[in-house]
């Protein structure tokens, strides 16, 4: 048997734990998962799931109606007095129990990733490592969720404070890591008392369901973590719904704006993390081999389809060509195809995302820019029909280039040329994203000036992708960020959890009551 059909196979193995009987034609269905069980829901709508290595549909997914959205509220509802009562010390032992069987068994999610997203097996490992340091950070959750206190602020008077689960809360989770962002979030939400719904992207649902499961089998309560698929419909259910105290999002900034909105009015508080343009800054005394390395990787990692990837890079004009010959250097020893096989980069997501993606190559010609190297040319070690598009590089991008202003979500790396550091910090500084950045230099100064001039939330200094680790908070700025609630770290605990604060006053011991000593004279 070839390692394609190995990983195959294990990716159906492990992905039928979602599956029931076929829908008309013959495909395999996804359910939601509500209160513990696989269930089929009222929607009668269902979209396709594809292998984008092979073009192929290879499952349905059912969509949630709004009815099926409420009976999994109604479930977690039911759930989150009992999960709320619960002591610290079982749910911490239920996230530590889950942390061992995530971590003994992500290459099963591995697979699943590999089959519905497209991505490659290794860049499927390193999103599950990166979302097993949030399981990890949940597990430490007593160290953040305690209260203060003030003893005699008031002759008699303590005041201290409680942190309480807010209730339940939505997940509306993206395409491009379908279990990385999910454990961003109901690790945490789980940990500190609440019940989730988890609407994963219906183009890619498996790994939710196969979260849940594994959830389970970890030890958790019916009810505590559900799962509906869907669209706009289970979406806006979940936005609008009065019992929903909360809901956390990532993807677009058109999407993110409207989720914030939308959620907002209905009362909720919301984390809503969009999209981003982020730009790499590359001064004159960088080291131009690690500049480029990082360049290419941080470009073209997940095919581009990560809010944190570099599409941008701000060469300085006495090193932008020989940087540009480095980076191009680098893309040909790239491979293109099939994640299964050993590749550096797979698909895209769908066949419609690709040619959106293409069309900006013909935007980028029509707009003086000059395309280097053009991923359409790129041979390919998959499948015919596959939804590919090599690495791609355009050079000499103008600022008033859709190429530069749109979050293009593919593997295209536009080289925009600035005549030193200044203009590079004004350039990143006028764009309306603000989710991260880097800049390349040994120049201390240079770097700690950067650091603070940028209006920018995550920096990195010779690092491409500066994603904070589990304990610190992930969130941009600018158009990147809708309100002010980041994801995980300190401010994730903050999140799922609201403040009590308590004053308090007892009698002393001494007066009154009944006393059998000797009795006392004034």
């Amino acid at each position: 048997m070839s390692q394609t059909d190995q990983n195959d196979r294990s990716a159906a193995q492990a992905a039928s734990l979602a599956e029931t009987q076929p829908l008309d034609g013959g495909l395999a269905s996804i359910e939601h998962w509500i209160d513990g069980a696989s269930v089929a829901g009222d929607g009668a709508r269902s979209g396709p799931v594809y292998n984008p290595a092979r073009g192929v549909e290879q499952k349905r997914v059912r969509f949630a109606s709004t009815e099926d959205v409420d009976v999994a509220v109604q479930a977690a509802a039911r759930a989150f007095p009992g999960w709320r009562d619960t002591s610290i010390a079982k749910r911490q032992q239920v996230m530590f129990a889950f942390r061992e069987l995530l971590n003994a068994r992500s290459g099963e999610l591995a697979a699943i990733l590999t089959s519905e997203h497209g991505k490659v097996l290794s860049d499927a490992a390193g999103e599950i490592a990166r979302g097993l340091e949030v399981v990890e950070l949940a597990c430490a959750m007593p160290g953040y969720t305690k209260g203060e206190y003030s003893e005699n602020v008031s002759t008699g008077i303590d005041v201290y404070s409680t942190k309480q689960p807010v209730g339940v809360v939505g997940i509306i989770s993206p395409f491009n890591f379908p279990a990385m962002v999910p454990l961003w979030f109901f690790p945490l939400a789980i940990a500190t008392g609440n019940t989730v719904v988890l609407k994963p992207s219906e183009k890619d649902p498996s790994a939710a369901i196969w979260l849940a499961r594994l959830m389970q089998e970890a030890g958790l309560p019916d009810g505590v973590l559900n799962v509906v698929h869907g669209d706009k419909v289970a979406v806006d259910a979940l936005l609008e719904h009065p019992v929903v105290r909360s809901i956390s999002f990532v993807g677009s900034t058109p999407i993110a704006k409207y989720i914030y909105a939308t959620a907002t009015a209905n009362g909720k508080r919301v984390q809503a993390l969009g999209g981003a343009k982020n730009h790499m800054l590359v001064l004159p005394d960088a080291d131009l081999d690690l500049a480029a390395d990082a360049a290419v990787n941080a470009g073209f990692g997940s095919a581009g389809e990560r809010c944190m990837a570099v599409s941008v890079v701000l060469a300085v004009d006495s090193v932008a060509d020989e940087l540009v010959a480095k980076i191009s250097e680098r893309m040909s020893r790239l491979t293109t195809g099939d994640g299964t096989r050993g590749c550096d980069m797979g698909p895209l997501i769908t066949r419609e995302h690709r040619d959106k993606v293409v069309g900006y190559l013909d935007v980028a010609a029509s707009d003086g820019a000059t395309v280097v190297v053009d991923g359409r040319d790129t041979p390919i070690d998959g499948d015919d029909d596959g939804f590919w598009l090599g690495p791609t590089l355009v050079d000499k991008v103008p600022l008033d280039s859709s190429v530069y202003r749109d979050e293009i979500f593919g593997p295209v790396l536009g080289i925009v040329r600035v005549d030193g550091y200044q203009e590079g910090l004004d350039v990143i500084n006028a764009s309306r994203y603000g989710n991260g950045t880097a800049i390349f230099t040994n120049d201390g100064g240079a770097a700690r000036r950067f650091q603070r001039e940028v209006t920018v939330g995550m920096i990195g200094i010779n690092v491409p992708i500066p994603v904070p680790v589990a304990y610190h908070s992930f969130g941009g700025w600018k158009d990147s960020l809708f309100g002010d609630a980041k994801a995980y770290g300190a401010r994730g605990f903050d999140f799922f959890t609201q403040e009590k604060a308590v004053t308090s006053r007892w009698l002393d011991p001494s007066h009154g009551g009944l006393n059998l000593g000797f009795p006392q004279h004034d």
